[in-house]
């Protein structure tokens, strides 16, 4: 069995009672870092028995064919440096051709980052799309803001603290003075929320946060939404074999908006 166990994000505390069961009864761990996860026993006061095998995003691939056979014949537990396994962390890869061999996949469940930074960050929580990393560059950067920017949903990215004042100046630049959050170094001692438009936001990071962060940006409203562009998006899917009304309705399902706006934009784009 493959077991994915979530650990802290911060707070030593959140280490949940299965969590240090099943990392003390363990044989074999893959972890990210194995010096942090030694740590990590250490502050529970876990003695660890289990033999180790480094999983990171650079030998993923060349390990698999030894931590699938691992899995096969015995408990393999999963772990990240911090949160949940395989969320913009290794595993993804591991999980998928485990779940393929019929090997049974289990979870324990615990902190996340991007969850806990919605769940406070006073934004709508009913829908949102977590987009991982934010680009190094400015011109990718805008590029990914420019791709989601009639999105409904309210958006989520991690992001680094030397980044966030260029990531934040590009927001706004792409989407506007739109309402967001940037939740900084959760659960630890100097956790903060900042709230506030995009525009009060590039402000505020002039101060040079530090630490862990995540950005999240409200999604764009009704009135935001350009339907000849939606419109365009809907005829595209007609080239596909689809039929308009259909088209109009998928549109409208993904990015929101009345799929009669969309419809008749696109019969006015087809003349």
């Amino acid at each position: 069995m493959l077991i994915l166990a979530a650990t802290p994000i911060g707070n030593i505390g959140d280490a949940s009672p299965r969590l240090r069961k099943t990392l003390g009864e363990a044989t074999a761990i893959a972890c990210e870092d194995t010096r942090v996860l030694r740590q990590l026993c250490s502050a529970l006061e876990i003695e660890l028995g289990a033999k180790l095998y480094s999983l990171h995003e650079h030998n993923e691939r060349d390990k698999l064919t030894q931590l699938l056979r691992i899995a096969q014949e015995q408990d393999l537990v999963l772990v990240s440096d911090a949160g949940m396994p395989t969320i913009s962390d290794p595993g993804y890869i591991l999980v998928r051709e485990a779940a393929a061999a019929g090997i049974e996949v289990s979870i324990i469940p615990g902190p996340s980052a991007v969850l806990s930074a919605l769940a406070i960050s006073g934004l709508p929580t009913d829908s949102f799309s977590f987009l991982g990393f934010l680009p190094r560059k400015s011109g990718e950067r805008r590029a990914m803001f420019e791709n989601h920017r009639l999105d409904r949903q309210t958006l989520a990215f991690f992001e680094s603290p030397h980044r966030i004042h260029d990531a934040l100046v590009d927001a706004l630049e792409v989407l506007g003075a739109r309402e967001a959050a940037v939740a900084r170094e959760l659960t630890k001692k100097f956790e903060e929320v900042a709230r506030g438009r995009l525009d009060e936001l590039v402000a505020w990071s002039e101060t040079q946060p530090k630490g862990e962060l995540v950005l999240l940006i409200a999604g764009a409203q009704a009135e935001e939404l350009d339907y000849p562009t939606l419109a365009a998006k809907a005829l595209l899917l007609t080239e596909r074999g689809m039929s308009l009304k259909d088209a109009s309705t998928t549109i409208s399902e993904l990015v929101g908006g009345s799929k009669k706006e969309i419809y008749d934009h696109a019969l006015r784009l087809r003349a």
